[in-house]
């Protein structure tokens, strides 16, 4: 299954351009869409689950107009938006019964089988006869990805799904993630550039609804090697060398800026090669440094 994304864009009756001209081929598997918040990620999020129109452009899933044939690509989709309601007295084992009615899972004997599985799938069967409303921020993201997967979709939309959730949530949710069938085209949205890493093959970054790079995440670290270097410098020197260096990223060790610099030749001046990793890729894209597809 291929989803083909051409000459997207998408501008707001208020004046902001979300999308700038899109094009992006996304092949089953997971695919990561890094990008800061306000980049265009959850714009072109719902603009692939039919829940709004571009100004312009096409969306094809394998031969489906997306654009067109919204119903026929709602039955194959699995949408995980970044905010979602529960409807909070209910349990998740009736409320997972009813999306599933929704669904067109009319066999009653089908759908608790269904429903049953993804409970467990999930983690959540010991805690199925709980009001969602006393779930937990993970345990709710799990019941969303639950809720996401009934119908067994072709196609899997999740935006920003571990913003707030704490490190062992996260990785419960991630890892339910890459269990996923990989003749299932998975699309990621998210800030989280470990979360990429961790589980995507391909990827790309889109900043103020462009995209500044598509490629394999291991591919894009390797074309910065050799290129990244890293000094640890006063507090008062700092806007200085923002000035003089292309500074890629920068955080405090011990109370002091370790600056992260991207050269092609070594910059001398006490700084010291590193190894490059997705984050350095990342910010090489968003300030602008790195303009060569990996």
């Amino acid at each position: 299954m291929l989803l083909q994304i051409k000459n997207l864009s998408k501008t707001y009756s208020n004046g902001v351009r979300a999308l700038n001209d899109i094009n992006l081929d996304i092949q089953s598997g997971m695919f990561g869409l890094l990008g800061p918040n306000g980049a265009g990620k959850s714009t072109l999020m719902r603009t692939i689950a039919t829940l709004q129109d571009p100004d312009q452009g096409s969306i094809f899933l394998g031969e489906i107009d997306v654009l067109k044939q919204k119903d026929t690509v709602r039955s194959m989709l699995g949408y995980l938006p970044q905010e979602f309601g529960v409807y909070p007295r209910i349990s998740a084992e009736a409320l997972l019964d009813h999306l599933a009615v929704l669904k067109g899972v009319d066999n009653r004997s089908q759908r608790k089988e269904i429903v049953q599985a993804l409970l467990q799938k999930t983690n959540l069967y010991q805690h199925r006869k709980k009001n969602i409303g006393s779930y937990s921020g993970g345990m709710k993201q799990r019941f969303g990805i639950a809720q996401a997967l009934i119908g067994d979709p072709r196609l899997i939309i999740v935006d920003e799904p571990t913003a707030g959730l704490d490190p062992a949530e996260r990785n419960r949710f991630l890892n339910l993630l890459g269990e996923i069938g990989s003749d299932t085209v998975v699309i990621l949205s998210t800030h989280i550039v470990e979360d990429v890493r961790e589980l995507c093959t391909d990827m790309a970054i889109i900043n103020n609804g462009e995209v500044l790079l598509k490629a394999n995440p291991t591919h894009a670290i390797e074309a910065l090697k050799g290129r990244t270097w890293k000094k640890i410098i006063e507090k008062t020197e700092l806007e200085n060398y923002k000035q003089q260096y292309n500074v890629i990223a920068e955080k405090l060790v011990a109370g002091k800026p370790n600056i992260h610099v991207y050269s092609t030749d070594n910059p001398g001046n006490g700084f010291e090669l590193i190894e490059p990793g997705l984050e350095e890729v990342y910010f090489s894209q968003i300030f602008g440094v790195q303009k060569t597809a990996a």
